[in-house]
């Protein structure tokens, strides 16, 4: 459609694909790691930065899918570097063992890309007793950043090249519970809406984002951070209601985006020049976007990340102690 081809300052557009926003640029010896690389725009974001010479870390929660997808990809792609490796973002006990075993494999770490996630599950929690959306699709990737921020920074200071950390939230992220996040409420399950819900873990995206940017920017670190919509995109994030499987295949079937082009801007951030030195921002069709007032609220952004921070480690102590 017209509106989908609607170019802004980068030169790119919704309806610009992944392979069109990396045209030309080779990333040989450069290193990523992204989550979610099984299916959807993960896959194509996986696809395309191999393509470009990038040394793809695939972390999976299932490896048996992983290097079925790893084979695909080599058989498209020879010179591909690829590896597999577990992790289940909904876990703090599989990210801190993925965390382990990257540190320990001496890889460098130019990229790290945060992008599985679910969308509106019926109410449950996760093994470390939080709702499984904000586990899944925040608390995990926040744990996951953290541990490996070290890595990042070497990597950055020895190579002299910016890293770049991409997190994948959505424009849904304005349409979360009216506090925002409900610090008190995270596992409220009588009050518990799906979708609302799915709304707050995609503001903790951007949320995060926002205030680890401050924190590099103050420290000046080499590496910059921001999150993205991608797009509305016919992947299997719908599956968990009837409702949004309807809506998703069928009503909004001619706005919808592409695989190919709902991964744009996440490689867009991840490897053009363009994005280089720009941080905290939050991008939609490949260029930079409004987001939530809750995210251009300095006291709101520090207390989201305290808050992340401090339920991060009572879970990991709650663990413990068993």
């Amino acid at each position: 459609m017209w509106i989908l081809s609607w170019k802004g300052a980068t030169g790119f557009s919704a309806s610009s694909t992944a392979e069109e926003v990396t045209r030309g640029i080779e990333a040989y010896g450069l290193t990523a790691i992204i989550t979610g690389p099984t299916s959807g725009i993960g896959l194509e974001t996986a696809r395309i930065l191999a393509l470009r010479g990038v040394h793809v870390v695939m972390a999976v929660r299932n490896t048996t899918a992983g290097h079925k997808i790893k084979q695909q990809l080599i058989d498209e792609i020879p010179k591909a570097k690829i590896d597999v490796m577990e992790l289940d973002v909904a876990s703090l006990k599989s990210v801190n063992k993925f965390v382990t075993e990257f540190k320990a494999s001496g890889k460098p770490l130019n990229i790290l890309i945060a992008n599985a996630g679910m969308m509106a599950p019926p109410f449950s929690l996760s093994e470390d007793n939080i709702e499984l959306q904000f586990a899944t699709n925040h608390i995990g990737h926040f744990h996951m950043t953290n541990g490996l921020l070290e890595t990042m920074k070497n990597t950055a200071q020895k190579s002299g090249i910016q890293g770049r950390i991409v997190i994948l939230s959505s424009e849904l992220h304005k349409m979360s519970y009216k506090e925002g996040v409900r610090f008190d409420k995270i596992n409220d399950e009588k009050s518990y809406n799906a979708l609302l819900a799915y709304g707050q873990s995609k503001l903790a995206n951007a949320l995060h984002a926002k205030e680890l940017s401050r924190q590099f920017k103050e420290e000046g670190v080499n590496i910059t951070v921001n999150s993205l919509h991608p797009g509305v995109i016919a992947t299997n994030l719908a599956r968990h209601t009837a409702w949004m499987r309807v809506v998703f295949g069928y009503i909004v079937r001619l706005f919808l985006k592409n695989v190919e082009q709902g991964a744009s801007t996440t490689c867009y951030l991840a490897l053009h020049p363009g994005a280089k030195g720009i941080s905290g921002e939050y991008w939609a069709d490949n260029n930079i976007s409004s987001a939530s007032g809750f995210v251009n609220d300095p006291e709101f952004v520090k207390k989201f990340w305290d808050f992340s921070v401090e339920l991060v480690d009572r879970t990991l102590a709650s663990s413990s102690s068993l």
